[in-house]
Formats: structure tokens, sequence, C-alpha cells
């Protein structure tokens, strides 16, 4: 059936575009097609993994931002069309000309859903936690804030919030997931009784109000909400009374219960589902999430991979335009750098990533690994044998690395590929003498996404030698941390932005990462579902949704 896109993500059969045309030429001027949102209902959402632990700073993890986006607010709204930053619970914002002292004046009225307030204080609360972390608790610090002193309330709304060096990425972080505002109560429980969503008490427009863990929980809508971010269309409360989210961890099921009416919106739908959705008249969103692209990456305290030369010969014996036209659809564009091509500071390094095995050999010869009797590169006694595992939130990883397996094989390289439910998996993944490649993506609509990506005491994937993870590493990238701390301190938009060129362009010289392709997050819907939305990096969001009438 022939198609028509009306947004990036959304489509819907031309035959029910052109019955909507010829209804609108036969109705009588003046009449709107459009349909006012209708109040009420239970929206069943079917999500494939279930939620881990719902610390806002642990929010990066999709399941879990799916339940804390519908439960709290943020300081800012981070418009996902523009990526400008908007007023929400903060009404307005000055910030210091080194971007060491930051101002909020908070919006009055505000309450969480215990009925205390959401005022300088708490959000000075939230952030000392973010910031700082607290050991007695174990809360970590936040992946998205850097260089954090303190806060100071100034009045009852009006905080302050000071940095030991200038974090240029603090505004947009404070719209992000991970930096949701929560009560004073919530944040005095340790992590560990995070994982339980009834918990989160949060000010959004939502409440958990029960939960069976690992299986599914209700919202049920906060009929006193009147302070969504203020340059939405919507205002006041959600549209829909509750919402119920469902475990389903099955693709199949998942599609099958969308169809037959069961669920109105599902997330992780795969690429090979989509024309069978299509097809059905239902909706398929693929919305952007504007970081690091979903990537292979090298731990180079691994000795097999510790030479640059082979690195770049696994680089260029990776076809990456073979695995997405495999696997894939066009909701998941070629990487053509290690973030996506709809982030900012994005540089084409295309030329850098050409497919050509034939130098992939000459660089594998040049490192000293020939070819064995086995057919496998041998070097000193040892086999070229990697291994990863599979990571089970992104997209058809199993697949993939099987694809980029069957590709380095060629070559004379055999990579094992795990499964990703293994029960040593976490701690082998974290020692690179086990672990040499790993997948990695990690999304966010700031430059400082790659800093979270790379840096030693965030999510730290070349696993270089950190406080944070004082285990067997050794190898440290001075220049790389540099380029990256400097990413994180740079007031100049334009040096910035070079600094990000300068960033990826390195990164990709010494082949630490093979880009795959920008991964989205892909949710498929009934037609009944109306204004359902997303935040700046594919998180939904079900404050202004609705269902139509059957």
């Amino acid at each position: 059936m022939a198609v028509v896109s009306i947004s990036k993500g959304t489509v819907v059969s031309l035959t029910r575009v052109v019955k909507l045309a010829l209804l609108a030429m036969s109705l009588p001027v003046g009449v709107a097609l459009a349909q006012a949102p209708v109040r009420g209902g239970t929206l069943i959402y079917l999500e494939q993994q279930a939620h881990t632990n719902l610390y806002p700073p642990a929010g990066g993890f999709y399941p879990n931002g799916g339940v804390l986006n519908q439960i709290t607010d943020k300081l800012t709204y981070q418009n996902p069309k523009t990526l400008e930053i908007e007023p929400w619970i903060a009404e307005s914002w000055t910030v210091n000309a080194d971007a060491t002292e930051y101002v909020f004046k908070i919006r009055p009225g505000v309450t969480f859903s215990d009925g205390t307030p959401l005022d300088a204080a708490a959000v000075a609360k939230n952030f000392d936690i973010y910031g700082l972390g607290n050991k007695e608790l174990k809360h970590p610090v936040s992946e998205v804030i850097t260089n954090y002193k303190a806060s100071e309330v100034i009045d009852p709304l009006t905080v302050k919030f000071t940095f030991t060096k200038p974090s240029v990425g603090f505004l947009q972080g404070t719209s992000v997931i991970g930096s949701g505002l929560v009560s004073l109560k919530t944040l005095a429980l340790p992590f560990d009784a995070l994982g339980d969503a009834t918990k989160i008490v949060g000010s959004g427009p939502f409440v958990v109000t029960s939960e069976t863990l690992g299986r599914e929980l209700t919202m049920t809508a906060r009929k006193d909400y009147a302070w969504g971010p203020k340059k939405l269309a919507h205002q006041g409360r959600a549209n829909l009374d509750s919402i119920k989210y469902v475990v389903t961890p099955e693709d199949s099921v998942r599609i099958g219960a969308l169809l037959a009416g069961q669920a109105q919106v599902i997330r992780q739908v795969q690429a090979y589902d989509e024309k069978q959705v299509l097809s059905k008249n239902y909706l398929i969103y693929a919305a952007p999430t504007r970081g690091v692209n979903n990537s292979v990456v090298f731990r180079p305290d691994n000795p097999l991979v510790a030479d640059l030369k082979v690195r770049q010969a696994l680089l260029h014996g990776t076809n990456a335009k073979e695995i997405v036209s495999t696997l894939f659809s066009a909701n998941y564009p070629q990487a053509k750098s290690i973030i996506a091509s709809t982030a900012q500071g994005y540089v084409d390094l295309s030329p850098k990533l050409t497919y050509d095995p034939a130098k992939a050999a000459k660089l594998l010869d040049e490192a000293g690994w020939t070819v064995g009797p086995k057919g496998l590169r041998q070097k000193d006694g040892k086999e070229m044998v990697l291994t990863a595992y599979e990571s089970l939130p992104q997209p058809q990883n199993k697949e993939t690395l099987q694809l980029v397996a069957q590709q380095w094989g060629k070559l004379g390289v055999k990579l094992i590929v795990l499964a990703g439910d293994a029960g040593s998996r976490v701690v082998d993944n974290l020692d690179p003498a086990k672990t040499p490649v790993s997948p990695a993506m990690v999304g966010r609509a700031d430059p400082d996404v790659i800093r979270s990506q790379y840096y030693p005491t965030t999510r730290n994937v070349l696993l270089q030698k950190s406080p944070l993870a004082p285990r067997v590493q050794t190898f440290v990238d001075d220049k790389l941390n540099g380029l990256l701390e400097a990413i994180a301190a740079e007031t100049d938009q334009a040096k910035r932005m070079a600094l990000v060129g300068e960033v990826q362009n390195y990164v990709i010289d010494q082949a630490y990462t093979i880009p795959i392709f920008e991964e989205p997050q892909a949710f498929a819907a009934s037609p009944r579902l109306k204004d359902f939305t997303f935040e700046a990096v594919g998180r939904p969001s079900f404050y202004a949704a609705w269902l139509a009438q059957k």
C-alpha cells in the first residue's frame, strides 16, 4: 500500500488521507476536521523491559525514563523541535559569564503529590544530591552535572547553584530525565529502595498508584496538576485518567496485542515489524535520541585490541551499510560519526568510516597478526578471539553483533557474542581482559553527551582507569579526557562546537569505536491515540495524550 509521510517517524495510509480530504470537501465552510481532545479513559502501554532503579539520574535506561517522564517535572523544558530551553518549574533564570553561577526563579504554587511544596529548598536538595551524590544512601552523582559545588536558597522561590569550574551543559542538564524533581521523602530513601515506583514522589501529571514489580504498574492522573511547561498548547491536568504499563518481553505479543486493540501503544518495535503495523493503518513513531550513536566500542586495555592498527583494521572491516540494510529500516540511518546527524556539533566523518576489507587485512598483517592454519589470525601463539555481550535494551543488538562477527570472520578474526542476560555479564563486561568489545549508545541533546559516554568517572565505555572503577584497568587517554573536560567548560559556543568536532575526529582516528547507526526510540500506536509526544531524546510523554472514540 502506498504511504505518505506526515512527520518524521509518523506514517499513515494514503487511502486514509484521501478519504479525509474528500470528507473535508463535503463539509460546510467553517467546519473543521480536528477533533477536540477527549478527557478520560485508560491507556494500555506495553513495554519490552521492566524498569530498574528509578532514582532520576538512572532514568537514562529507556524503561526507567518512560515511567519517570510521567511522574516527575523538570526545572526547565527542552523543546524537542527547536532544542531551545524553555520555562517549566523555573519561570526564569540567569547565568553568569563564565557559567559558574546559575540562579533560578521557581514557579509558585507547585507541589509534590504528597502535598509538600516544590520550592527553592526542594530544588536545592535535589541538585545537591544529583551533583554531589550521597554516599550514605548510595545515591550516585548524575552524569549530566559537572563541577558542581553547592546550592544556596536565596528566598522561598529563588535558588542559586555554584560550580568549581564552568559548567556549560548545566542549563540543558536541568531539562533531562535524569534531573526529574522528587520530594524530600523520596530523596531520604536509600538507592536500593528506589526500584519501587510507588516510592517515587514527584510533581508530575501522573502518580503511580499500584505496582507489581517486574510486571506492571498503574498511574492515575493528578487532578490538581496545573504547571506543565508554559509554552505547551495543553495546560492543566492530563487528558487521560490513567495509564497501565505492562511489561511484555515478546515482540510478537506486543504487536499482536496492539493490532487486536488490547493496547494503544507499545515501545521497541523491531524494524521487521514496521510493515505489518503500517499495513493495518497503525502508526510508527521513531523519535530521535540525538546523542552518541549505536556503536561497537573497544577496550584498549585488552592486549588483542591495544594496537591502533588492529582497531583500525576492524573499523574498516565492518560494513555498517550492510548491517543497516539487512536488519533495519529507514528509521535507523547509517552512522556517519560517533554522534547522530541530529546532534549539536555533528561532523560528517564518512570518509574515515569506509568499509575496506583489503585495507583491513593489510593493517592486521602490519600489526603482526597473520592467518594461521585454522583460518584465524594469530600472533605470538595467541589467536585473535574477541568477546562481546549483547545489550538487551538496544534494538536487534544480538543480530547486529552476529553480523559484525561474520564480517570480521572474513578477516580471520573471531568475535564470540554472549547472551545479554548471562549471570556473569555485569562483572565480565567491566573487565577488559574478559570483554574487549562492547555495544554502546546514549541519548542526550547536548554535546556534553560525549563526555558522559567516554569520561572515566561517568559511563567510561573505554574502561579507562578511574577512581570509580578501581579494577584491573591501566589505560588512560589524557588527550581525550582533556577534550571532554574542555567541552564541559567552554562558554564560547563557536569554540565549544569546534571542540565537539575535534573529539569526534579524535575518537575515530584512534578507532576507539565503530559507529553503526543512529538509534531512534521506535513506538507503534493505535490511530486512536492522539497528541502522543516525546521529550527531546525520545522518551514518551502522555501529558497531552488522549484516546479518540472507537
